[in-house]
């Protein structure tokens, strides 16, 4: 079957970099120092984009609040890394597996292996997206460093008609998914330094953006304490042990008062904060935190008005 020709010259991710064309010449050192060099680029391009990333913050927090879930769809590098944020988002801030969604074209077994022309199928992102029950209260983010994969743009054309909001994720200016979503945020870190490896600056740069969405999102939903992390949960060793540390860290707390805390609270760590600041009985303190929707500081103030 003949394939459409597809030009890809016009493309930032896909031109070749002049700063590294004799890097296979090099000493190991100078290759590194080279990367080096081309990866500080990515965080300045990411700066240039923080009124738009600030806009998608907003809009995802808001949808979230009225019940939505955050989407991520990409293919490739990029849908690796909107499924790794996702997966990260329940045990950093102690959401729901499906409030925050990362599908990759091809599916979980795009994950480790390449899934031939997945990502070249519009209708496969709407199926996935069908299949996860993608309704008008969701949000979805399209994630492609190219700007221009089918199976990304299938899924925004979809998500906009259904009345849902999107938001594009693109590497290169004038993108293609950026052209039927809702918000754009394009950081433009340049050529690559292998040319067309978009894993490389590209992913970095998809990267700190998808931090910045999910962690601001967050925050905004009263999931941290300070810069604490305070609906952490504590399902393995680590997290056990970063609960009592978060606890004690907010509170003053030694490590046995903050195991006994902790114990008593069934490992909230939410909820322990506001006990120990408050000195609440633990069913008032409960009912304090739900009237205000999770937000501690608001329940600590709360308690101090009515004190």
């Amino acid at each position: 079957m003949t394939q459409p020709e597809i030009d890809l010259s016009q493309l930032a991710t896909e031109r070749q970099n002049p700063s590294t064309a004799e890097i296979d010449r090099v000493s190991t050192l100078e290759m590194l120092r080279l990367i080096n060099q081309e990866d500080q680029r990515v965080a300045l391009a990411v700066a240039q984009v923080l009124p738009q990333i600030a806009a998608a913050v907003d809009l995802i927090a808001a949808q979230l609040k009225q019940g939505g879930r955050l989407f991520y769809l990409g293919a490739g590098t990029s849908g690796r890394l909107g499924v790794l944020d996702a997966s990260e988002c329940p045990p950093t801030f102690g959401v729901e597996p499906d409030l925050v969604v990362g599908l990759i074209a091809g599916g979980d077994r795009a994950l480790r292996h390449a899934v031939e022309g997945a990502e070249d199928s519009p209708e496969g992102a709407v199926a996935d997206l069908q299949a996860q029950q993608f309704g008008a209260k969701d949000l979805l983010v399209g994630l492609a460093a190219s700007g221009r994969t089918p199976y990304v743009l299938g899924g925004l054309v979809y998500a906009q008609s259904l009345g849902a909001h999107t938001i594009a994720v693109a590497c290169s200016q004038n993108s293609q998914i950026g052209a039927v979503a809702e918000l754009i945020i394009e950081p433009l870190p340049g050529a690559e330094v292998i040319t067309g490896s978009t894993r490389m600056k590209a992913g970095t740069a998809q990267k700190l953006v998808l931090n910045m969405l999910s962690t601001g999102a967050m925050v905004k939903l009263g999931k941290v304490y300070g810069n604490l992390m305070v609906d952490v949960r504590a399902s393995n060793h680590k997290l056990v042990e970063r609960c009592k540390q978060i606890l004690s860290a907010a509170t003053g707390l030694s490590r046995p008062e903050a195991e006994a805390l902790l114990e008593a609270t069934d490992y909230d760590v939410k909820l322990a904060i506001l006990l120990q600041k408050t000195g609440l009985p633990l069913t008032e303190a409960k009912l304090l935190l739900l009237q205000a929707e999770g937000y501690l500081q608001q329940a600590i103030d709360q308690a101090s008005d009515l004190a």
